[in-house]
């Protein structure tokens, strides 16, 4: 009613930062903008790994040749329907709650600023390194384990 604002994070995992941005449309140019951001607020990174969905900006031709041109961003996407393993969309559910959950914005351009202010908050009081608590030989114990009594459950289902 009051208006759509795009919002674009990127996530630090080793300090649990958000850089947050608004945009005023959802397409490949404002996306290429906020990821030149990101690239700025790292230029020493040898490495930035950026995990999207298939949104229409994230697989524009445009966006694509903006990244064979940059080897230091890797792209990984989400499968449908999983977002939970984007742990940017879980750290936007988790300001969500703190910061939108009850906020009524007076207008579009109100959203904005108080967005724009709540970025910086949130860091100063929520912001915590992520800790991953699976290593790949955990990962790899577990799909051994659960790969065989899937497939021995479809086989059986199926068959």
């Amino acid at each position: 009613r009051k208006g759509l604002v795009h919002f674009l994070v990127a996530f630090n995992v080793y300090d649990g930062t958000l850089l947050g941005g608004c945009l005023d449309k959802n397409d490949h140019d404002h996306f290429l903008w906020g990821l030149r951001q990101v690239e700025r607020r790292y230029p020493k990174a040898r490495r930035i790994h950026l995990i999207r969905d298939n949104g229409g900006s994230h697989i524009a031709h445009e966006t694509h040749r903006y990244f064979a041109r940059r080897p230091r961003l890797r792209v990984l996407y989400t499968p449908a329907h999983a977002s939970w393993l984007n742990q940017a969309e879980l750290l936007l559910r988790a300001f969500t709650a703190k910061y939108l959950a009850r906020f009524d914005p007076e207008s579009r351009q109100h959203l904005i600023e108080y967005l724009t202010l709540s970025g910086p908050e949130y860091n100063r009081r929520f912001a915590h390194p992520f800790e991953w608590s699976w290593t790949r030989r955990d990962l790899y114990a577990w799909a051994a384990k659960k790969g065989s009594e899937i497939c021995s459950k479809t086989y059986a289902t199926v068959h």
